[in-house]
């Protein structure tokens, strides 16, 4: 598969290596999955050996690596549950990685509803059960104690445990985000479905700790195993549950803050006048540069137009314009959550603002908006 070299150099600094695409998502597989896999191996081949007492070292191994594969295939396939989910709701997946403990999808907006909260975050557990049931109905029809059977079977029981674990009510988890979704759309206010399902999480990863410790004090035969599984899944909780929390108090709107206190008042010039006046005529206000057509062209990048004035002061100032971008534009009465998601995720740094029939209300530039968000 052709990588173009700005792609390249991204996966490279991501640090992961590019699979394949589905539905335009990159499925990226992250260094760190070769050592999970790695241990996987280990960990599983000694208990093959026991479980097939007639199997050799090599089959065991042999058995083992199949068993590491399908998980992983397994594992691809629940976040590409959630991945084609939130395609299929209109939110933009940025990308799938596979890592050390799993994968993760990455969307790069959050769901404005709690129904697409939980139906993505429902979907990758659901695929998990599904083929739970459909790897569990073929060993059922096969002759047990042998190493197909073991693999079909053990491939059953992974997926079961998967989906399980993932609907934990804690964040990162998905039933932190089916909590979240409830809670969300019952109260209204989803910073307190966040809240809720974080400390979910951390319940969640102080059993995994608990539970880590039981198998040392019962000096049980995994217990060192288990116990460096457990603490690493509760780290991971712990950092993704703090992570939730970081990026809901970063979305929150100030409480009684409007965004007209925000916006700066607009004024409409012509395209093709002097950059010179317009820049002039900007002091305090969001410029919008409309054609003799009445096509609004962009909105004067006030550095850009210093620039510009500066070397060819009578230029249009249509030279200096910002495009007007879908994602650059606000309704006024959006959500103030809303508009704090779009402005972080577009990289524009200022925004036209619209009333509800389309006309310009003011320009929310960038840096007021953070600076209000700082004053909180």
């Amino acid at each position: 598969m052709a990588m173009t070299g700005s792609w390249r150099r991204r996966v490279d600094r991501d640090g992961g290596v590019l699979l394949f695409r589905a539905a335009g998502v990159p499925v990226l597989l992250a260094p760190s999955w070769w050592l999970g896999s790695a241990a996987i191996v280990l960990i599983y081949t000694p208990l093959v050996g026991r479980l097939l007492p007639d199997a050799s070292a090599l089959s065991a191994f042999v058995i083992a690596t199949a068993f590491t594969l399908f998980l992983g295939l397994s594992v691809l396939a629940h976040e590409l549950g959630h991945s084609l989910t939130a395609i299929r709701l209109g939110l933009p997946v940025r990308r799938l990685r596979l890592f050390l403990l799993g994968g993760v999808s990455e969307m790069t907006r959050t769901p404005t509803r709690p129904s697409h909260e939980g139906l993505v975050a429902a979907a990758g557990p659901a695929v998990s059960v599904a083929l739970a049931a459909a790897f569990g109905l073929a060993a059922m029809v096969m002759e047990p104690g042998n190493p197909l059977w073991l693999l079909i079977a053990q491939t059953a029981f992974a997926n079961a445990a998967v989906a399980v674990f993932n609907l934990l009510p804690g964040l990162p988890l998905d039933g932190g985000r089916i909590l979240r979704a409830g809670i969300w759309a019952a109260t209204g206010k989803r910073a307190s479905g966040t809240r809720a399902a974080v400390t979910g999480g951390v319940v969640v990863a102080a059993l995994l700790v608990a539970w880590a410790f039981w198998g040392v004090v019962q000096g049980e035969e995994d217990a060192w195993v288990r116990f460096g599984v457990c603490v690493l899944t509760a780290w991971f909780v712990v950092a993704g549950a703090r992570g939730e929390l970081s990026a809901e108090r970063r979305r929150a709107w100030p409480e009684g803050l409007t965004l007209a206190e925000l916006v700066q008042p607009v004024l409409q010039l012509p395209a093709e006048s002097p950059v010179s006046g317009a820049l002039a005529a900007s002091a305090g206000r969001g410029v919008v540069l409309v054609r003799a057509d009445g096509v609004a062209v962009g909105l004067l990048d006030q550095d850009l137009a210093r620039r510009l004035s500066t070397r060819s002061p009578q230029a249009p100032a249509e030279q200096a314009a910002d495009p007007i971008r879908p994602e650059t534009v606000l309704l006024a009465d959006e959500p103030g959550e809303e508009i704090v998601e779009r402005v972080r995720g577009t990289a524009a740094w200022q925004f036209l603002v619209v009333d509800m029939d389309g006309r310009p209300s003011g320009v929310l530039r960038r840096e007021d908006l953070k600076a209000a968000l700082d004053r909180r």
